[in-house]
């Protein structure tokens, strides 16, 4: 452990640099405006895999954006790690809220990082911590302890939905061939705390458009008389969840997985304090639905909420018009035996339902994925234990984090593996909104932590 401690010291300014580098590129997947960043972000990471030594890296064309690809292979009858990440980003907006443009990286201290954070789009979700199994990589191959084989599988489609990913891994079962999974894209509790992420929520994204007469017009002279869209959509909206904001879908509960109240003990045991949690949001309370607490319903319940809504004139001034269409993005994060197509459906046909006389409703799925809870007795949780363990000089604690990463799922449908999800961020991180930052700390202790996965895994595996 001191030979990472002492290696990453030596190289921690080059290690900031190089990430920073990295985030100056916007690769936003969901603006077609920056197509040629993500191109050139997928070149910039062959590069830095080439660099950290992998005998062999390639940029595997795709329908959509490529994957990165690379692989070095010590000896075949050893066990095999892959390494999956993801080189997009979320879109930066709004710009406005940002304290420093998204794609300038900059290093500022903070409460909660003292020795300092990179803010910058990308920085936590997911370059950073992508970044910080490259730098692993380039420790173990310069000091002679790489324990195993490794493949690294980066892709640029994870925040719209992993298609392509999906279309790579059904073709490439073989080259991906694996005994466990590695990912860095989920947090933990504290820098004091870590924790392993052992559950994810499924998703399901739609987009709603509810038109109504065939032009804007005229709220004086038609106000009253015909149906207005924006009215209509956000009574439509309001129904979907009752009084105790429980979603109001038929059949959106059906398969939920209720815990036990052993299981719901055990979570509770992870440190939380609400009145700091609301503090961090300027919040004067908590919301959610009833009969669970806070750590509950962003983890283990189904939920349902609006992402985006527009219509109508929303410029300076004012325009006194009834719009024609009104739209909504929604989003479902789903909990373990919740198939996202069939709640899909399930939302397709209610939301249609509730449209009165006058106006035309249209549902667009966008993308989505089913949940993943990983057991926390198999080797690769344990060697994730221990090796967080050993640098943090505490056990982690297996939580369900609220999130969604569909792909894990589909990894386990397609190549048989279990995913160990060791994340190094922090909920304070701002990641998807303004002002995303990762900290110095928790990126040098990703990279001293990697080597020790692989350490105790092929131990454990012997």
């Amino acid at each position: 452990m001191e030979n990472i401690k002492a290696y990453v010291q030596e190289h921690k300014d080059r290690f900031i640099n190089e990430l920073i580098e990295l985030l100056k590129i916007p690769s936003v997947s969901a603006d077609t405006a920056y197509s040629h960043d993500v191109f050139e972000t997928a070149d910039a990471v062959k590069a830095s895999l080439e660099k950290a030594g992998c005998d062999f890296v390639e940029i595997c064309d795709t329908p959509g954006y490529p994957i990165v690809y690379g692989e070095k292979i010590i000896d075949k009858s050893l066990p095999t790690v892959l390494v999956y990440g993801h080189y997009d980003v979320q879109p930066p907006d709004p710009m406005e809220l940002w304290t420093s443009p998204p794609f300038e990286p900059v290093i500022k201290k903070t409460e909660i990082h003292p020795e300092g954070a990179i803010f910058a789009r990308g920085s936590c979700d997911d370059k950073g911590q992508m970044y910080m199994h490259v730098k692993a990589l380039e420790y173990m191959v310069q000091s002679n302890t790489l324990p195993c084989n490794v493949k690294f599988m980066i892709e640029g489609e994870e925040e719209i939905g992993s298609k392509s990913l999906s279309w790579f891994v059904e073709r490439n079962q073989e080259k991906l061939k694996n005994d466990v999974i590695l990912i860095s894209d989920t947090g933990m509790i504290s820098n004091q705390q870590p924790s392993i992420t052992t559950g994810l929520r499924g998703l399901s994204y739609v987009e709603v458009e509810v038109t109504g007469p065939n032009r804007d017009l005229h709220s004086g002279l038609y106000g009253g008389a015909v149906a207005n869209p924006i009215n209509v959509l956000a009574k439509m909206i309001a129904s979907l969840h009752d009084e105790n904001n429980h979603i109001t879908i038929p059949g959106f509960y059906d398969n939920v997985a209720e815990l036990s109240l052993e299981e719901r003990a055990e979570m509770a045991k992870a440190p939380f304090n609400l009145d700091n949690y609301k503090k961090a949001l300027d919040l004067n309370d908590v919301y959610g639905e009833s009969g669970y607490v806070t750590n509950e319903r962003n983890s283990i319940r189904p939920t349902l909420d609006v992402n985006g809504i527009w219509g109508g004139y929303t410029g300076e001034g004012a325009k006194t018009v009834i719009a024609s269409k009104a739209f909504a993005k929604i989003s479902m994060r789903l909990v373990p035996n919740q198939d996202w197509e069939q709640i899909t459906e399930l939302f397709t046909k209610h939301f249609t339902s509730l449209a009165p006389a006058g106006v035309t409703v249209k549902v667009k799925p966008h993308h989505g994925g089913q949940g993943y809870v990983t057991p926390i007795d198999s080797i690769g949780y344990k060697a994730a234990n221990m090796a967080y363990t050993e640098t943090f000089g505490v056990p982690a604690i297996p939580v369900r984090s609220g999130g969604s990463i569909p792909i894990v799922a589909l990894f386990e449908k397609e190549l048989k593996s279990k995913t160990i999800l060791m994340g190094f961020g922090l909920d304070s991180d701002a990641i998807h909104s303004p002002n995303e930052h990762f900290g110095i700390f928790n990126y040098l202790k990703g990279i001293e932590t990697i080597p020790l996965f692989y350490k105790y895994f092929v131990e454990l595996s012997k």
